[in-house]
């Protein structure tokens, strides 16, 4: 296996190859969940998706985008609840880096962030499939009287009613993300038991779910390339620029004490091929920057991205890496993405949890000892939440 670097534009590009088919890897500043399949599709109602489908993912890193202009004077004086830390990894260097929360090591107790969830329609014509994809939607993907937006709530990602464990160590009956961050630095919360880092849904009529109408140019409805049914596709920087401006005419209300995170509904974004489930990003840096993060459900249980997986993804790298520019020697990932290395697991490394009736799969994650911090921080000693992997990432 070997990874070549390169610079295109603005843009820094990491390429793994594994046997003859490459897979884009992370760089630089921004986390996106996605499959690397380099074709071209024709828009209609649902075209088979060409060319290889192996490897299924792919990581892509942009800059951070520019910081917010508020006008003088009536700048936010919030910032992201975070806190600094530190290790020397396996190869002498020093890393440093900045997480949402408190710092474990002398918290003992809850931070809250207040979270918006922001809806995302894709309306697609009749040119290019004629389907309305609405996680506002009742019954939307076989949910029955639910919509995405309502089982997303009622998930173990903000219902705290779900139990938690690492092996032997129970991590906490908790939020999925705080539970997985309790027993990342679990040396510490061990004694600091009260320590949690908690996401407050909090619902602003201000913010109105982001419309999109998708031209048969930019994307169309197709057979889901990773699971039953059918997706609809739109592209990656086009995405990001709707985004970046929602979040600028919303800036009275989204401020960089608040995360605001995007959901989409069987929604696949498009970088030179499929399918890319999810990313998170900062308008600006540390400690003063906008943060926030976008995910797609899809309710197949076969498919890339279904239900919690991939916003599980995001909101765990946001968590451990929130202004993206934690940086590490590793060969794999050079910055602290926690849920980039078990991709490539089954099922994309998930797990199963039972909550409110429904079961979920969140993606597992790695711990600060992957990247190279002693062993003796996390729960177990372990790696990996469920020591899906038992090696420190390449290159410590």
């Amino acid at each position: 296996m070997s990874i070549v670097c390169s610079r295109i534009g603005g843009w820094s590009i990491c390429e793994k190859f594994k046997g003859s088919i490459p897979m884009m890897k992370r760089v630089a500043s921004l986390a996106l969940l996605a499959s690397a399949v380099a074709t071209s599709f024709a828009a209609s109602a649902a075209p088979k998706w060409e060319g290889p489908l192996s490897p299924k993912l792919m990581f892509l890193h942009p800059a951070p985008g520019p910081a917010l202009q508020y006008p003088q004077g009536h700048a936010p004086t919030g910032q992201l609840p975070q806190w600094n830390g530190g290790f020397t990894d396996l190869t002498g260097h020093a890393i440093t880096y900045t997480m949402a929360g408190a710092d474990p090591s002398t918290s003992n107790t809850a931070t809250h962030i207040k979270t918006f969830i922001i809806p995302v329609v894709f309306v697609y014509g009749a040119s290019n499939g004629n389907q309305t994809l609405d996680p506002t939607a009742k019954g939307t993907g076989g949910l029955k009287k639910k919509s995405v937006i309502k089982a997303l709530l009622a998930s173990p990602l903000f219902d705290d009613g779900a139990d938690f464990v690492s092996g032997s160590i129970d991590c906490g009956t908790a939020q999925y993300i705080d539970s997985y961050q309790r027993c990342n630095f679990w040396s510490s919360v061990q004694t600091n038991t009260g320590y949690h880092t908690i996401l407050d849904y909090t619902k602003d009529k201000k913010l109105k779910p982001m419309t999109l109408t998708v031209s048969s140019s930019q994307g169309s409805i197709i057979d889901n390339p990773y699971g039953a049914g059918q997706v609809g596709t739109y592209p990656y920087s086009g995405f990001q620029s709707q985004v970046n401006s929602y979040i600028n005419s919303h800036k009275k209300d989204i401020t960089p004490d608040t995360f605001p995170l995007f959901i989409s509904y069987a929604v696949y974004l498009t970088s030179g091929g499929c399918c890319i489930g999810g990313y998170h990003n900062a308008l600006g840096h540390q400690p003063g920057g906008q943060t926030y993060g976008y995910s797609t459900y899809v309710n197949d249980d076969t498919a890339f991205s279904r239900d919690i997986d991939a916003v599980s993804h995001e909101i765990g790298e946001w968590m451990d890496d929130s202004f993206v520019d934690n940086f590490v020697n590793c060969q794999d990932n050079s910055i602290m993405e926690n849920g980039d290395p078990l991709e490539g697991l089954p099922n994309y490394g998930t797990f199963t949890v039972s909550l409110n009736g429904k079961t979920w799969h969140p993606q597992s994650l790695v711990f600060q000892p992957y990247f190279g911090a002693p062993k003796s921080t996390s729960a177990n000693g372990w790696v990996a939440l469920h020591n899906d992997i038992t090696n420190v990432c390449p290159g410590q």
